[in-house]
């Protein structure tokens, strides 16, 4: 019953948005740096340039360290 009930309820909300990342900072208290990096084709000369976003997942545990890579997810505040 409680399995078809979440089924129900991420199909109300839409699709979350999901990336992969890389940690890059665990200085704060279950808090963590994620870097998404994404390959973008340049306007003019077509040439593909590499940027980067920077996102703060939370992480209850402290369990990651710095350079591992993990999956995060788009939810509500």
């Amino acid at each position: 019953m409680s399995k078809q009930m979440t089924e129900e309820n991420t199909d109300k909300r839409g699709r979350q948005n999901m990336v992969t990342g890389e940690v890059v900072s665990t200085k704060m208290d279950k808090t963590i740096s994620v870097k998404i990096s994404r390959m973008v084709r340049h306007v003019k000369y077509g040439k593909f340039v590499r940027k980067s976003s920077v996102f703060k997942a939370h992480d209850e545990k402290n369990t990651a360290k710095a350079g591992d890579l993990v999956l995060i997810c788009e939810t509500r505040p």
